[in-house]
């Protein structure tokens, strides 16, 4: 992970300077469309060439992938310096559910250490020519092959979408025992892709069948919930790797939600966290009985403040970004 401290004293003076991660099991729900929302899905979407990612992804070139959240913090301070605000779009659904397979639960201080997740693992991309890493989970999907992480782990935000994208779920110290599952297309909120707009900072990777079997079968999947009330309690997972992180192994966070107080245009909620660049895209996991959908994943990890941040920051799931997940859960 490279130094921030440059970048993210320059952005806390915006008011921001942003790190990321997270992810574990669950289903998927929504609640009433309204008017704002009446002009139709906000989806963009590309084709990836698949057939040389996974051999492109050796051992020393996943060691050395540049961690995600970079992208994140160019996306956060173009937003700020626009001062753009978001009053004008709601992003309301029903409550619907889509059930999935169950992941670990512990509940920790600002971090615990875990062992591998199945359906938890490193996304790893090609973005301007520079080689990234995020985090990602293995969702529920009517095609068994949908991959959830940050929209800034697939898509410049403005900008390009990535190449050379895959999945390895159950990633740990630079092996990969589940395979490595080349992406054959990517799904991101077209708020995102246009304007990098945080408060959707979510994409789908639609992954290859390998050895002819689908990702679901091989490493599970975590269930989706969309349109939860806000302030519920999360655990997060990722592949933090600054200091004191080396990216090699899986990281969880715990906590109750509130809303950013230092970027409220964000709409984000964060819990008390403090993994760093490379966690982006793990997913949060609803915990709490305040929600009927306890295990299900309802975020991903987007940002932080500094290289010492103590909280990490995801997108409200509401939907918009239900809408994007729809169209990737129903790819071919």
């Amino acid at each position: 992970m490279t130094s921030k401290k440059s970048l993210a004293t320059s952005l806390l003076s915006l008011s921001t300077g942003l790190l990321l991660t997270l992810s574990a099991a669950g289903g998927a729900t929504a609640s009433p469309r309204t008017p704002q929302e009446s002009d139709g899905p906000r989806i963009a979407s590309t084709t990836v060439a698949s057939l040389t990612a996974a051999s492109y992804w050796t051992s020393d070139r996943m060691r050395s992938a540049i961690p995600g959240d970079v992208l994140a913090e160019k996306a956060a301070a173009r937003q700020i310096n626009k001062g753009k605000t978001l009053d004008g779009i709601t992003d309301r659904g029903s409550s619907t559910k889509i059930a999935g397979t169950s992941g670990r639960t512990k509940t920790t201080a600002l971090h615990t250490n875990e062992k591998p997740v199945n359906h938890i693992g490193k996304v790893f991309f090609t973005l301007n020519g520079l080689n990234y890493v995020c985090s990602g989970s293995s969702v529920t999907a009517a095609n068994k092959s949908t991959v959830s992480t940050a929209g800034h782990c697939l898509n410049a935000g403005p900008g390009a979408f990535a190449s050379n994208f895959i999945f390895v779920p159950a990633y740990k110290d630079g092996a990969a025992p589940l395979g490595k599952w080349p992406a054959k297309a990517l799904f991101a909120p077209k708020e995102w892709t246009a304007s990098g707009n945080m408060q959707y900072d979510t994409g789908f990777a639609v992954v290859e069948k390998v050895g002819a079997k689908n990702l679901a079968d091989v490493a599970g999947a975590v269930g989706v919930a969309f349109s939860q009330p806000r302030g519920l309690t999360y655990k997060a997972f990722g592949y933090p790797a600054a200091t004191p992180f080396t990216g090699q192994t899986l990281v969880s966070c715990y906590g109750k939600a509130g809303n950013d107080a230092i970027n409220p245009q964000f709409k984000t909620q964060g819990i008390p966290c403090d993994m760093t660049g490379g966690a982006s895209g793990g997913p949060w996991l609803l915990q709490n009985g305040a929600s009927t959908q306890v295990g299900y994943q309802n975020s991903v990890n987007s940002y932080g403040y500094g290289s010492r941040s103590t909280a990490m920051y995801g997108p409200y799931w509401g939907a918009i970004i239900q809408q994007v997940y729809n169209r990737a859960s129903a790819a071919a």
